[in-house]
């Protein structure tokens, strides 16, 4: 098999000129825990076993126990091992596939195509465990990276070659919202876009492949998926098995790519199971305590350089709405763009379900963004804000109570809400309602008009789902 090809010079299975050995003994087997004894020299960490007929049980060495004996993780159900089985040492550390040739495919962790397509051929397989680009070849320019969703390019701008977090509970939109952002971008941007689905369920899996496939999108874009009922070995990897194929396209064809991971918490969860597995004391809350080292070597590979860059959108699942939680938190540390889904929004029929006084980003200041753009969103805050506050009395005492100019604010407030709603692609055939692409400069234009006033008798109905401002007008007609 080609999944775990060692170098050019050296055949699978041969020793090395190190004198490593090719081949262990299975000592014990814990689920998904495997302890290998060695006569020679101990593979080093990271490096992959294989075991169990014709070499089905793959396992990744973790940990040198003493002089003999190798820990690892299965990265595939370990039925059928036992005691006594032989396992080889295949010669270098789990590998993906890269190349041209990896385009509009879908694979699992091991670089298998999963999508009943033909075999690859013409590839290259490169080791998924790679440095982070070194910091003299990274660039220092800061460029807004456009999406088409109005409540994002006005509040919370992407960074090009840089990460934005979809944060939100159960249900509320994450995967939604990505994939109309794959669709925006793939269809305005000439790059290539890599989906990885981590721990997430197959039927998200499907109903993407065959989305992207109908919207003609499929040719600038790879999926990489480990599946919810895969082992937690399998879950952690498949993040730096996409991460490597997004570093040929950026390092060797110098293109943008666009790198989303659905979800990043996965990746967390699995990385704890891992932990526990491997038998390390458990941190805050149950989590691994090396969770902030693996986040940080996933996140630092994800960077713009010289060559081209790599622009990150990872959704980021939050146990119970809880925005405490250690993955939150550690993950938080990591972004330049910070996307909050609220609960309570999408309960009101607002989506995107972003809340846009929680939702931030390093590039809304004036030197980048413009003084513009930067005063508008300034302004829309301190408007919705102002509305927060007047909610409560509202609910009390009734909006007559209120003065005239909070009447206004209030008309302006849920006027600027429902102007930044917005009908996607990816869900018009539950809605029936077209979906529209935004420029910016339409979508800082509308919402400089309602704060002027200028749709105050507008009824708010008119601004609901739509795309430009001026669809508002033949909405009321």
């Amino acid at each position: 098999m080609n999944d775990f090809l060692p170098s050019a010079d050296q055949p699978e299975g041969a020793p090395s000129s190190s004198g490593d050995p090719c081949t262990g003994v299975v000592a014990a087997v814990r689920g998904s825990v495997v302890d290998v004894r060695f006569e020679g020299r101990l593979p080093p960490i990271y490096s992959i076993l294989r075991a169990g007929e014709n070499g089905s049980i793959v396992i990744e060495a973790l940990s040198q126990l003493d002089a003999r004996h190798v820990r690892g993780i299965a990265l595939t159900p370990t039925q059928g091992l036992a005691r006594g089985m032989e396992a080889h040492f295949t010669g270098g550390p789990l590998k993906a596939p890269v190349g041209r040739q990896i385009l509009s495919r879908m694979f699992d962790v091991f670089g298998n195509v999963i999508d009943r397509g033909a075999e690859l051929s013409d590839v290259s397989w490169r080791p998924v465990h790679r440095a982070p680009p070194p910091l003299t070849s990274r660039s220092t320019r800061s460029e807004i990276f456009e999406t088409g969703v109005k409540l994002i390019d006005v509040l919370a701008p992407l960074e090009r070659g840089g990460k934005a977090g979809l944060f939100g509970g159960a249900g509320v939109g994450k995967t939604v919202l990505l994939g109309e952002i794959i669709h925006n971008l793939v269809k305005q941007h000439e790059g290539v876009s890599i989906f990885c689905g981590v721990g997430e369920r197959c039927r998200e899996g499907e109903e993407l492949y065959r989305d992207m496939k109908a919207a003609n999108v499929l040719a600038n874009m790879v999926m990489v998926f480990g599946q919810m009922n895969d082992p937690p070995g399998a879950r952690f990897r498949v993040a730096h098995a996409a991460l490597t194929m997004a570093e040929y396209f950026r390092d060797d064809e110098h293109r943008d790519v666009l790198l989303l991971i659905d979800n990043i918490f996965r990746f967390i969860q699995a990385g704890m199971e891992v932990s526990g597995l491997m038998g390390q004391m458990p941190s805050r809350l149950g989590y691994q305590p090396t969770m902030g080292t693996e986040l940080s070597q996933l996140e630092e590979r994800i960077a713009n350089t010289d060559a081209g860059a790599i622009t990150s959108i990872q959704a980021v699942y939050v146990p119970a709405d809880d925005f405490t939680d250690p993955a939150a938190v550690h993950t938080f540390s990591h972004l330049s763009a910070s996307i909050v889904l609220s609960r309570k929004r999408a309960g009101e029929g607002l989506f995107p379900a972003i809340d846009p006084l929680q939702s931030s980003s390093k590039m809304a200041t004036p030197g980048v963004v413009g003084r513009r753009h930067y005063e508008l969103a300034q302004e829309i805050r301190r408007t919705l804000a102002q509305y927060a506050q007047l909610k409560d009395i509202i609910a009390m005492l009734g909006m007559e109570q209120l003065s005239r100019e909070d009447r206004n604010v209030v008309a302006r407030a849920r006027r600027l809400e429902r102007f930044l709603t917005q009908p996607f692609f990816t869900t018009t055939q539950f809605t029936g309602i077209e979906g529209k692409f935004v420029r910016l400069e339409d979508a800082l234009d509308g919402c400089e008009r309602i704060l002027r006033d200028e749709f105050k008798d507008y009824p708010e109905n008119a601004l609901y789902m739509i795309g430009t401002i001026d669809e508002a007008k033949s909405k009321a007609a």
